[in-house]
């Protein structure tokens, strides 16, 4: 129970990576507060983790709204006292070739993706600085890295969070915070699972540990970074993509 005590606010909780998040830092002995706009699915998240012994609410929030976000926050921070591990998660895509790319799903992608982040650390990281501890975890993408056709406006939001992670990272280290990324790569979620076979079988090709990834499998590094033992990382990218991205 590395994290017991500690308080973590997962956005985008309801499913794929944020979901096996939630469910993770609960079992490591964090109290929980999710956060989406799904709230049947977010209540039954909150039933899985109290069912298991752990502590979470649910906290109907689209991050993409700004006063969501600072309303949503604020409830948590009453409910809870604190927080103390910010994962920001929630993610949309709207995939197209640039030519062809409305301003409207530009925009969508980067106030869910990025600017979210920004207004969810905004409202959360008061209550670090005042205990001197804390830990923000971006969870941005290889795209970000690498790059994909078709998703300028995805791959700009997550390389955006590699910057605003590094920025953050130097903020805020003089107070004992740490704000790192994890790096998904090719990761089976409902997200994925709308892709065409071809280009998932493509997708495997170019992995060289053969295989897609799962949720658990970002949940294990989020729970690293949000741990002690993660204590002297900061402004890193952890890639967890089955090697898919080198150098």
């Amino acid at each position: 129970m590395k994290l017991e005590g500690r308080v973590a606010l997962v956005t985008g909780a309801s499913q794929g990576i944020g979901h096996a998040c939630a469910l993770a830092l609960a079992r490591e002995g964090a109290s929980v507060a999710v956060a989406a706009r799904n709230q049947q699915k977010l209540e039954e998240l909150v039933s899985e983790i109290t069912a298991a012994g752990g502590k979470a609410a649910a906290f109907v929030i689209d991050v993409a709204e700004e006063e969501q976000v600072k309303s949503g926050i604020k409830s948590a921070l009453a409910q809870f006292g604190k927080i103390d591990i910010l994962v920001n998660n929630a993610g949309i895509t709207r995939d197209q070739l640039v030519m062809r790319l409305k301003r409207a799903d530009w925009d969508a992608v980067l106030n869910t993706n990025l600017t979210s982040a920004y207004l969810c650390i905004q409202q959360a990281i008061g209550s670090m600085l005042k205990q001197r501890w804390g830990r923000i975890i971006n969870i941005t993408s290889v795209f970000g890295q690498m790059g994909q056709a078709g998703q300028a406006n995805y791959a700009a939001s997550k390389a955006g969070l590699i910057g605003l992670t590094m920025a953050m990272a130097r903020e805020v280290a003089s107070r004992n915070i740490t704000c790192n990324a994890v790096a998904p790569g090719f990761i089976e979620t409902s997200m994925t699972a709308a892709l065409s076979e071809e280009f998932k079988q493509n997708a495997v090709k170019a992995i060289p540990l053969g295989r897609v990834g799962t949720p658990d499998d970002i949940a294990n590094a989020v729970c690293f970074l949000a741990s002690e033992e993660a204590s002297y990382i900061t402004g890193h990218v952890l890639n967890v993509n089955g090697g898919m991205l080198m150098g």
